[in-house]
């Protein structure tokens, strides 16, 4: 396949979709824009891209498809802006946002230009940001939305797919009344619910100072996702207002209900209430890529002796296997601690426990 592809925002998943793009399709021509200079320059520097863009407008008149990978507030500004253009009659347009009815509806005016436009959200991520961070392999296994326009043409969709089989995603398309209510429920909802425990947590503090280091273990791994982007996570909420309100409502109804079975003292109800939670939370899959990263972390049985976190990262290091964040969980003199290793994939986590228990007779395992 020939052709000339635009990313629009170098970041991890603009460089990791022209990655995949250079892995399946290498005549393409694939060119890079980013409003911060040095991530376009290091993008080429990186062989991510093929050509560093100085003229916007020209390039997009050029270009057969053009991915915009930026904010979704950025990208409706984006869609509005790219009205003025002449396009190319075949062009494919496409974003990566995490919401997609308020974006779909922006595209409107391509749309009247004749220009094909279809919504896209590969739900798959990392805990790293930036054009460094950007791999090939990012979506492998991951669900790729998309959302075309209603009665789009099958050809154009094809055709997009075609370019994205480098990726190795799996593509699902749905409306993106669809996607913004799936999307809702196993990612948006849960932020506001993690942030909203990180919340709570900090008013205890203020009259608990025990609070913030009690949870410091297990509590800290639960709300992990609070510390996401606020200025991301703020346009979002607010471009899916709909669903997640309506889902505010329906939370409210759950939590009146576990604490009608808490007053009630009916530990039956408690009971069904979590052995219910726990029989569809283990049937989920567990290793397909998902809307919120998942955190590919090894605990390691160590003892408590000057030079242990050097011995294990260098076996490690050794191995080249990368660690994305390590933490002691639990040192106290003479016994032993949990170091929790954290990595990027589940290939570099199972080659982690392979090296360490290979090298050591310490004890790993998942958390």
């Amino acid at each position: 396949m020939k052709g000339n592809v635009l990313i629009v925002g170098l970041g991890l998943i603009g460089g990791s979709i022209a990655l995949g793009i250079k892995k399946e399709h290498p005549s393409c021509k694939i060119y890079g824009f980013d409003i911060n200079v040095d991530q376009g320059r290091l993008a080429k520097t990186l062989h991510i891209i093929d050509e560093i863009v100085q003229d916007l407008d020209h390039v997009m008149s050029i270009c057969d498809f053009i991915f915009i990978a930026v904010p979704v507030k950025q990208t409706e500004m984006l869609l509005k802006q790219m009205e003025t253009i002449e396009f190319k009659k075949s062009v494919i347009v496409s974003d990566v946002g995490s919401t997609k009815e308020k974006i779909v509806e922006k595209a409107e005016g391509l749309r009247q230009k004749g220009v094909t436009f279809i919504g896209g959200h590969p739900m798959a991520g990392s805990h790293k940001s930036g054009i460094v961070a950007a791999k090939a392999h990012l979506f492998e296994n991951a669900f790729y939305i998309l959302t075309p326009h209603d009665g789009q043409s099958q050809k154009e969709i094809a055709e997009l797919k075609y370019l994205l089989n480098g990726t190795k995603a799996n593509f699902i398309t749905l409306t993106p009344q669809e996607h913004d209510r799936v999307a809702g429920v196993i990612s948006h909802f849960p932020h506001i619910i993690a942030a909203g425990l990180v919340h709570q947590a900090k008013n205890y503090s203020d009259n608990h100072d025990l609070v913030s280091r009690l949870a410091a273990g297990g509590f800290r791994d639960i709300t992990r996702i609070a510390s996401s982007n606020p200025v991301m996570w703020r346009d979002i909420l607010l471009h899916n207002k709909e669903p997640l309100l309506q889902m505010f409502d329906e939370w409210i109804k759950e939590m009146d209900m576990v604490r009608h079975f808490i007053a009630s003292d009916n530990s039956e109800q408690i009971y069904q209430y979590f052995a219910s939670a726990k029989d569809f939370r283990d049937d989920l899959p567990t290793r397909t890529k998902g809307a919120i990263p998942s955190f590919y972390d090894l605990f390691v049985d160590v003892p408590d002796y000057p030079g242990i976190i050097s011995e294990i990262t260098g076996y490690l290091a050794v191995a080249k296997i990368s660690i994305t964040n390590i933490r002691i969980i639990e040192t106290r003199e003479e016994i032993y601690g949990v170091l929790r290793l954290s990595f990027q994939s589940e290939n570099d986590r199972e080659s982690a426990k392979l090296c360490i228990e290979s090298n050591t007779n310490y004890e790993t395992f998942y958390g």
